[in-house]
């Protein structure tokens, strides 16, 4: 934790510094340099490596180096993943195919929260289905229902699962921990309230990637607390798991792209009221929180991530808890790689990996 708040107070007041117009150079060239600095081209499989390329020139600049506005507006790894897949095919790519959407409203803590339903490509109208609660990645800063459109489709079918997808509030504007607290009550509401689109809440588990991750492990662990209905299995694509700034992924991804250490530091200044929060167990699930009597869960790791010794950590301390456990990391590929199949062939193993767990939670062969 005392890192994290160094880090973190540091990254806030050089933030605070003027800037200066002469000589600046273009985004481009930042993120190129930092992209060379990390060594994350030279590490990735060249499908990866073809995104984040893409990334650079279409000037996505490091999100510590930008305002919220800025950051929340700038092009996204996913824009990148679909940039590459129209210069393959020549033509801009179609989403997954699923039977149908629907954008809906549902209660959160504090008020309505934006969600996305996905119905299973050839599910049958009024077919009884599992049901998927996910939550979207972002640091609880950025990003939306839209920018994370792929996973949840994804999701669905892998699952043959109904999946309503959360958006959930965000700092600045909204401190932890409220986005926390929205995953919780918008959990507890599809529980609840499943039938309306046919879901069987018999069969129901929770998701998310990156910050979402974190979230859907909190869910879970609220539910065990706050005795609601437990969900049949937890999915957590490179979550967010801990406070320590020197794990070896740290050191070794500090300035990779699309997601570094003060991207990281970033993200945790704008969402926490103060930097204590950090040893918060919902934030320090691998050295606060009771990990105890959860049910099965499955980590999807990348190797090029900060995240990604916190991955393996949270793998040993729920096995420490007694807790079943999937865990699989995929080499070459970066944060934020899992919704980009088309381009990146490991995002298609991560979905199969993750939709053959959740299969086998629901009962399915």
């Amino acid at each position: 934790m005392r890192n994290l708040l160094l880090a973190t107070t540091a990254i806030t007041a050089l933030m605070s510094l003027p800037a200066f117009a002469q000589d600046e150079p273009s985004p481009v060239d930042e993120a190129v340099a930092t992209s060379k600095d990390s060594g994350t081209l030279d590490r990735a499989n060249p499908e990866m490596a073809a995104v984040i390329t893409k990334l650079l020139e279409l000037g996505a600049k490091p999100v510590n180096t930008l305002s919220v506005e800025e950051a929340r507006s700038q092009p996204t790894p996913a824009d990148a993943a679909m940039a590459v897949a129209e210069d393959k095919a020549g033509a801009p790519p179609k989403p997954e195919a699923v039977a149908r959407t629907e954008d809906v409203m549902i209660p959160g803590a504090a008020g309505d929260l934006e969600a996305r339903v996905y119905w299973p490509e050839g599910a049958a109208e009024g077919e009884a289905l599992p049901v998927i609660v996910y939550f979207h990645g972002g640091g609880w800063v950025i990003a939306d229902l839209d920018v994370y459109d792929a996973s949840p489709r994804a999701l669905a079918n892998q699952a043959d699962a109904i999946v309503v997808s959360v958006h959930y509030r965000q700092g600045p504007e909204d401190k932890f921990p409220a986005a926390h607290d929205d995953a919780i009550a918008a959990y507890s509401y599809v529980v609840h309230n499943s039938g309306q689109w046919n879901g069987d809440a018999e069969r129901i588990a929770v998701a998310g990637e990156s910050a979402g991750g974190n979230l859907a492990i909190n869910v879970a662990i609220a539910a065990r607390d706050q005795k609601l209905t437990a969900p049949d299995a937890v999915l957590a694509v490179y979550p967010v798991a801990g406070d320590d700034l020197e794990t070896p992924s740290y050191i070794a991804n500090q300035n990779a792209v699309p997601l570094g250490k003060a991207d990281i530091e970033w993200f945790v200044g704008h969402y926490l009221n103060e930097m204590t929060e950090t040893a918060d167990p919902r934030i320090d699930l691998v050295g606060a929180a009771n990990l105890a009597d959860l049910p099965p869960v499955t980590i999807v790791a990348a190797e090029i991530d900060p995240l990604n010794s916190e991955g393996m950590l949270l793998r040993d301390k729920l096995e420490e808890a007694g807790v079943e456990v999937a865990y699989q990391n995929w080499n070459g590929v970066t944060h934020e790689f899992f919704g980009m199949t088309g381009v990146v062939p490991e995002a298609k193993e991560a979905q199969d990996f993750a939709g053959a767990e959740l299969r086998a939670a629901f009962g399915a062969q």
